[in-house]
């Protein structure tokens, strides 16, 4: 590490912990040649997930989209935002524990469903209106025929 005040190599780490934020380690040097002290920042370099698009273009992952579709689809349900967070979690923890680097929004959005239709049937219904774009009521009836047999054929069970 290059000493910020005289630019010579020969600095040495006198103090390390972790930052405020936990997400870096921050180091408290000294300059063997001028004596000077100064603080740096270590942070763990990460590799950007990248969501493929049904149109196939890139782009970088964003949470905030799947909490944003989670909580329209849960609106005015019987769901603490608490329960809708360790949805968008558990989702996150699916993708991201692959060593794929991307993903297909499509895989994103089945696990959504998968997740929704576990905790609430109407939730469920909702995303699966705007995500599989139904096109008109017949199409949304046959779904909702769909859920209601899946649910007759779990009581028999």
């Amino acid at each position: 590490m290059k000493c910020p005040y005289c630019g010579r190599d020969n600095t040495r780490v006198i103090d390390s912990r972790p930052a405020d934020d936990n997400s870096s380690i921050r180091r408290r040097r000294q300059c063997d040649e001028c004596g000077k002290r100064f603080t740096t920042y270590e942070k763990v370099e990460s590799i950007p997930f990248v969501v493929i698009k049904k149109d196939n273009n890139r782009e970088p992952y964003d949470r905030a989209k799947i909490e944003a579709g989670v909580f329209r689809s849960c609106h005015k349900r019987p769901i603490s935002p608490a329960q809708m967070l360790r949805l968008v979690d558990e989702v996150e923890s699916v993708i991201f524990s692959g060593e794929a680097r991307e993903v297909k929004s499509s895989v994103i959005g089945e696990l959504v469903m998968e997740k929704l239709k576990e905790l609430d049937t109407v939730a469920y219904v909702r995303f699966a209106s705007v995500y599989r774009e139904f096109k008109d009521a017949n199409t949304f009836m046959e779904e909702l025929k769909r859920i209601i047999l899946e649910g007759e054929q779990k009581e028999k069970d």
